[in-house]
């Protein structure tokens, strides 16, 4: 498929309303990073992402909202969590919302650390030190969605961590963006374009049961 039958969207897109969509979903990963605390279960806080969205007025969600704690940081979006964990005193956890806003998606996602454990602090870091490496890549050197995984798998290796390459980016648009049925962002072989794809970045340390996400929009 082209690229310009990855990219289609409905009549109504607007790429100032995804700008705002992605902002208000910002808004409600932050809001639930603060209120997350030592002592709570995975599902208390996955119920609590709920509690905020409502909130701050979500229209709907067009994912699952996802909150991974502790050695649940290394599952992928799709796998269910094992086991209920609770939040320690020196932990991580990850927030990952889909929600749709006037008509639009959003999707973002990253990692809290709560303590002072400094490996889960340079886990955290160094997921959004590489989103940052791999979003500059795609806005100087225009890559394929393929080379744009890649170069973050070398970049992972190279920072030394293990990169998760099942977790490849996604569309996004005007609700729903599903009906065009494009393939995930890190399989696409044509550059990615404006405000359209997600780049999911997720990396886990060589050795210790931690892992870290971070999501944002693609957006010259």
């Amino acid at each position: 498929m082209s690229a310009e039958a990855h990219e289609r969207t409905g009549a109504g897109y607007r790429r100032e309303a995804l700008l705002h969509a992605q902002a208000k979903t910002w808004e409600a990963v932050n809001a639930i990073g603060r209120r997350v605390r030592p002592g709570m279960r995975e599902s208390e806080a996955k119920a609590l992402a709920g509690a905020v969205l409502a909130e701050l007025g979500y229209q709907r969600r067009w994912h699952p909202d996802i909150v991974r704690v502790g050695p649940n940081t290394r599952l992928m979006w799709k796998e269910r969590s094992p086991v209920d964990v609770v939040l320690g005193e020196d932990d991580l956890f990850f927030v990952d919302l889909g929600a749709v806003w006037d008509g639009h998606e959003g999707d973002a996602g990253t990692t809290f650390v709560v303590g002072e454990d400094e490996t889960m602090r340079a886990c955290a870091e160094a997921c959004r030190e590489l989103w940052d490496r791999v979003a500059a890549a795609w806005r100087e050197l225009r890559p394929t969605g393929r080379e744009l995984y890649a170069f973050a798998k070398r970049e992972a290796t190279a920072m030394g961590w293990v990169f998760n390459h099942e977790v490849k980016g996604h569309r996004v648009g005007d609700f729903p963006h599903a009906i065009y049925k494009a393939p995930d962002l890190g399989a696409i072989g044509h550059e990615p374009g404006d405000a359209l794809w997600i780049l999911e970045i997720q990396i886990r340390h060589p050795e210790r049961p931690i892992g870290a996400f971070h999501e944002d929009l693609l957006a010259r």
